[in-house]
């Protein structure tokens, strides 16, 4: 199999598109989710979380609740609400969020590439997160959730998704605040150049989705043979275009210390700078910080920043390794409960706010890490840091989905 495939997706019927589109599964929570699709009988929220569709207080990983996600799946396809393409094709994904355009290519991607490294990952994975995925592919036969993957500089293929876009595009939604737009390749010769391309290619590199991504892996182990499920659904975007958010902290205790012992023990690591402003950070080694509701900018100096490791040069790492760890006590933010992530896209109003009512004491706004250090992690066969990365815009669930022949 060569590295990305056509494939013949199950997306929404011409016209139907404002009415399926929905946030990805791993961004609500079961009562968000629930508020989102009030009113919305066709939202692929029924399929991606359908818990919204039964008890409120039942356990989102039951037995139950993934056959409510085919039973609801099978009711949008038998509605004429999802149709499935006749013949493998291509799709061209664009999205526009507040000016920025990336425009990236939906196929199905070769797991086993992904067994190889060559599409490259740099997330560990959790169980329980890997098994609920394995049980909604397995329960509605079918991958509905894209990996966002990430392609090393090619103009060649910018070129050839941009002349994809000439025509009138199968999906142009805004919603809510990202413009989703899809095109359908079905040219056999554009089919085949833009196969070639990117098998050229000496690697891809899973931006966000490695619980899925995994979980595909884990199906296709358990099924064997050849079909459809050796491969797995991604949209992917030239890395020049992607744009990451930071993945903020907030610590519900000072390990101990008071606020002024705990920026007295800061100082001797970092230049602490009062703000009367939110800080956000203007460089990998400087963190915006708010406790005891004040602001400080810190900034790391500059021989502490390692030039030749790239997990040691991540934003978030700087901070682990010189205040996290030795100040707050904090050795595995996996499993400490002490400690919160933030996604970037909430703003630093967020995290004021969350040490301003009580329930955190500190709170550390992190330079973005750059695409260029996620792809170095990943060459090197490296781990970063847990919520190290937050993409933005996000795909929508429900534009194509891949199923299980």
């Amino acid at each position: 199999m060569t590295l990305l495939q056509p494939f013949r997706a199950l997306r929404p019927a011409p016209g139907r598109a404002a009415d399926v589109l929905a946030p990805p599964y791993d961004v609500l929570s079961s009562a968000e989710a629930r508020e989102r699709a009030a009113g919305k009988p066709w939202s692929f929220l029924h399929v991606s979380k359908p818990e919204i569709d039964l008890a409120a207080d039942i356990d989102p990983y039951s037995a139950q609740v993934y056959a409510k996600a085919a039973e609801n799946l099978d009711r949008m396809i038998a509605e004429g609400v999802l149709v499935r393409d006749d013949a493998p094709r291509y799709y061209v994904y664009r999205l526009t969020w507040q000016g920025h355009v990336q425009t990236g290519l939906a196929a199905v991607a070769s797991l086993a590439d992904y067994a190889t490294n060559r599409i490259r990952k740099h997330e560990l994975t959790t169980p329980v997160k890997e098994d609920d995925r394995v049980a909604q592919i397995e329960a509605v036969n079918a991958q509905t959730g894209p990996v966002m993957l990430a392609y090393p500089t090619a103009p060649a293929i910018d070129a050839m998704l941009e002349a994809a876009t000439t025509g009138e595009a199968a999906i142009d939604v805004t919603w809510p605040d990202v413009r989703h737009q899809l095109w359908v390749v079905d040219d056999a010769a554009a089919i085949a150049d833009l196969t070639a391309a990117f098998d050229a290619l000496p690697a891809l590199y899973i931006a966000d989705g490695h619980h899925r991504s995994a979980a595909a892996a884990r199906v296709a182990a358990a099924r064997g043979g050849n079909g459809s499920h050796n491969a797995f659904l991604t949209v992917t975007f030239p890395d020049h275009e992607m744009t990451i958010l930071a993945y903020n902290r907030v610590v519900a205790d000072l390990n101990g210390l008071s606020p002024k012992d705990f920026l007295a023990a800061v100082g001797e690591r970092f230049a602490v700078e009062a703000s009367d402003t939110p800080v956000d950070p203007g460089a990998p080694n400087q963190v915006g910080m708010v406790v005891d509701r004040q602001w400080y900018r810190l900034i790391l100096p500059t021989e502490r920043v390692p030039t030749d490791d790239p997990i040691g040069r991540l934003p978030i790492t700087l901070l682990t390794r010189n205040l996290i760890e030795p100040l707050l006590g904090i050795t595995d933010p996996r499993t400490d409960k002490r400690v919160d992530f933030v996604g970037g896209g909430r703003g630093l109003g967020e995290l004021e706010k969350r040490v301003a009512s009580g329930d955190w004491a500190v709170a550390f706004a992190l330079y973005p890490t750059r695409m260029a250090d996620l792809m170095a992690v990943a060459d090197a066969n490296g781990i970063m840091p847990p919520k190290s990365t937050w993409f933005e815009p996000k795909l929508a669930d429900g534009v194509v989905s891949h199923v299980l022949d």
